[in-house]
């Protein structure tokens, strides 16, 4: 088999946008798309197989703080724990479109959320909530992947998602893992592997928000770059990796005033495992710890990734 560009899921962040004296960004502070999906392999998509590449992708992503526009702690009570378990199929065919190989896939998401919000004001908590779910998540569609190899140890793809709003949604419920609006990305990912084995690997998404019609709200078009520094010793690939994520418009919604726009940037160890022709699944582990939020939550995430092609 042949490395997987990942599976494409979403991890929800809490804030507290549903209360006037907090910060929020994007709609109750939850990014559309999940972040820390590439790292090592991003520009190489799978072979072109007679049944495709299914891949699985199991995150555990936890925050105890919301940082406010300055970075701060705002200063509430917060708890947030989010497990996303993905399923992914990725089909890469032998038809040739602008120069690439075509191919096309779909996501899906199953979240565990389990959420808690302790609002205070003048040294007493106003505010209360909770919330604790096991449901799927909006489905991810890939209509469009374009793969290149221009030269050797370099690769680079392009891909169309299309996320359909299928998740579980309640907008009175404290979190929900569906956002109830559709979403268009965007994405362009890059791998160089030097002769000695140095591997410099990156992802650029945006992700441009439709109105969520159950609210009126609008979440701000959104940018992430991730990336991964490593070194290949034999089968096994280690080194760095992270993302960096920001918001690049205001949220439009009734009675809003201020954008808020978020941003963050997460960094930690990254390893993968890749042996062609063993008939053993490609695999790739990272922890990230992020720092330097703003109008969001701060936390770290642990994730395991999984492919293989039949």
């Amino acid at each position: 088999m042949s490395r997987s560009p990942g599976i494409l899921t979403r991890v929800a962040i809490l804030s507290l946008a549903a209360l006037a004296i907090t910060a929020h960004a994007t709609e109750k502070g939850m990014p559309t798309t999940a972040a820390g999906v590439q790292d090592f392999g991003a520009g190489f998509m799978p072979p072109s197989t007679p049944f495709g590449t299914l891949g699985m992708r199991i995150s555990d992503y936890q925050a105890r703080v919301i940082k406010d526009s300055h970075g701060r702690d705002d200063g509430n009570d917060f708890d947030i724990n989010v497990l996303a378990i993905g399923l992914a199929y990725l089909r890469m065919t032998d038809r040739q479109l602008l120069g690439a190989r075509y191919g096309f896939g779909a996501v899906s998401v199953f979240f565990r959320m389990d959420a808690d919000l302790g609002i205070n004001a003048g040294g007493q908590r106003v505010f209360s909530d909770s919330a604790q779910l096991f449901r799927p998540a909006d489905l991810q569609l890939i209509p469009l992947i374009l793969d290149w190899r221009p030269a050797p140890g370099v690769g680079i793809n392009t891909q169309l998602s299309i996320q359909a709003p299928t998740g579980d949604y309640d907008k009175d419920r404290l979190v929900s893992p569906g956002t109830h609006h559709w979403t268009l990305s965007p994405i362009l990912n890059a791998s160089y592997i030097s002769p000695r084995g140095l591997e410099l690997s990156s992802s650029f998404q945006v992700d441009i928000n439709a109105r969520n019609p159950a609210t009126d709200y609008r979440s701000g078009v959104e940018y992430r770059h991730e990336f991964a520094v490593g070194q290949h010793v034999g089968d096994w690939t280690v080194g760095l990796g992270g993302y960096y994520y920001r918001q690049l418009s205001d949220d439009d919604a009734p009675g809003l005033t201020r954008g808020n726009r978020a941003r963050v940037v997460a960094l930690g160890p990254a390893v993968s495992f890749f042996q062609p022709r063993s008939g053993l699944p490609a695999i790739w582990l990272h922890a990230y710890k992020e720092f330097d939020a703003r109008n969001r939550a701060e936390g770290y995430t642990v994730a395991l990734k999984l492919g293989v092609s039949f």
